[in-house]
Parts: C-alpha cells; structure tokens; sequence
C-alpha cells in the first residue's frame, strides 16, 4: 500500500461498523481498504481520510448507541445482535490503539495543527 497514513496498519483487523448506507470514493481520492460488507471501507485525498468504520468506540459508546439506535439491528447478513457485539467487545483496545497509529501517522505526515 503506498498511503503513508495506512501502511503501517496490519493488512486485516476487525472494526466496528454501525451504518446502513456508505460512499462513493471521491474523485482524485486513493481507495484503501474494502471488506466483505463493504467495498468502500477507506480513502485518502491529500491531507483528508474517510472512514466506513468505528476505531473510537468505547462500551460506553455502543450502550449509547443501544439505547439511541437500537432499532437500527435488525436482521440482516452482516448485522449482529447486541449480544454478539458485546461479546466482542474485547477488541476496543485493539481498535482504539489503530485509531492512535492513524492519528501518529497523520501527525508525522501533515504536522500537528497549531
């Protein structure tokens, strides 16, 4: 991958995703990253990213979007019930440390914002 913000990521992780539609990659943007649920996972156009997926959450977070959201989890291929994503939620860390290599990695390349 030659993006300077994402080669540092392992090839495969597991995000967390809450979303019902996604995105076109935006002209002049470099596609990044696809799953199986989703080809457009990731872009990058110069100092801007997009991302289809969640590395900030937290249990607070998701209990929040249980309560806010819930009726969104209805049946569907890719969609889990709350119990499978709490049982998951082991990765928050993981996830949370790929979101701080994404920002150490944007710091480097673009400067910290004054």
């Amino acid at each position: 991958m030659d993006s300077l913000i994402f080669r540092s990521l392992p090839g495969t992780f597991t995000a967390f995703h809450w979303h019902g539609d996604t995105f076109k990659i935006p002209h002049g943007a470099a596609w990044i990253a696809q799953s199986e649920g989703c080809a457009n996972q990731a872009f990058e156009c110069g100092r801007t990213i997009g991302l289809q997926f969640h590395l900030e959450y937290s249990r607070k977070s998701i209990d929040l979007m249980f309560r806010n959201c819930g009726d969104e989890l209805v049946e569907g291929k890719y969609i889990q019930t709350p119990d499978e994503i709490i049982s998951r939620i082991g990765n928050v860390h993981e996830m949370n440390k790929t979101l701080y290599l994404i920002l150490d990695n944007m710091e480097r390349e673009f400067g910290a914002t004054p």
